[in-house]
């Protein structure tokens, strides 16, 4: 067994395509995953009603520093490479953050008007706090003090307009080899994924790779308020959006 993977952090913000993203990794023959692991604890912390709260509390540790030694652990099945899906809005101000440090992080963003119309098909209620972008630049913010450098940032729209050359660039940034295995997988339910996931992962376990974009002339215009919430985010996506990897502006 492998007692210090590769251990990839990538940050995302909710309704991202951070769960397919999970899939592609987790379709490696290398690689163990694990789904948000501070939701519990950021749940429990802020008391905010989401959907299979009471289901989340119950199967999860619920204070942040019982998260850690999981994090920092041995992958799942003891692979070299422990991919790890995290929402940055789950780091609250008071969780400790020094244990990143011991990971290769990399930041999965997305344009906030596609977040933000995508987070009221699932709940109604939204804040710039909900949809993390804000939390989000400050991550990025310290790991490239931390490194002196950009971290990795990838945008949803590149991998979706062309998987192959996002991930293979995203896979040269992180220092692993791609793998044609991320392109595809099996379509349904995953063991891996948290018990949230009735809720929230509908659509990726119909699918079985990353589909084209939709056109943004497609979606619906957003509400006054919506439309300023995603004004508000935007200054945070442009900022990592000017380090992205591969591909052109969305």
């Amino acid at each position: 067994m492998t007692d210090q993977p590769i251990r990839i952090v990538m940050w995302s913000g909710p309704r991202n395509i951070s769960t397919a993203m999970m899939r592609a990794f987790e379709n490696r023959a290398d690689t163990g995953v694990i789904d948000e692991p501070f939701y519990a604890p950021y749940l429990a912390a802020t008391g905010i009603d989401h959907p299979l709260r009471a289901d989340s509390l119950a199967a999860y540790p619920n204070d942040w520093r019982a998260v850690v030694p999981i994090v920092l652990g041995p992958a799942p099945g003891g692979r070299p490479i422990f991919y790890q899906k995290h929402m940055t809005h789950h780091m609250l101000p008071g969780f400790g953050r020094d244990w990143a440090d011991r990971c290769r992080n990399a930041f999965l963003i997305r344009a906030p008007e596609d977040v933000v119309s995508s987070y009221v098909e699932k709940r109604e209620h939204v804040t710039l706090d909900d949809i993390g972008f804000v939390q989000q630049r400050e991550l990025f913010e310290r790991e490239a003090h931390r490194l002196g450098h950009a971290p990795p940032v990838i945008d949803s729209a590149d991998v979706l307009a062309d998987p192959r050359n996002a991930l293979t660039a995203l896979c040269e940034a992180l220092d692993i080899p791609f793998s044609e295995r991320m392109l595809s997988w099996p379509a349904g339910k995953r063991a891996t994924d948290g018990v949230w996931a009735p809720a929230w992962y509908d659509a990726v376990e119909r699918s079985t790779g990353f589909a084209r974009p939709a056109s943004s002339q497609n979606r619906p215009p957003l509400r006054d308020d919506l439309r300023a919430l995603a004004e508000a985010a935007r200054p945070h996506y442009e900022r990592l959006s000017a380090f992205r990897l591969a591909g052109s502006s969305p």
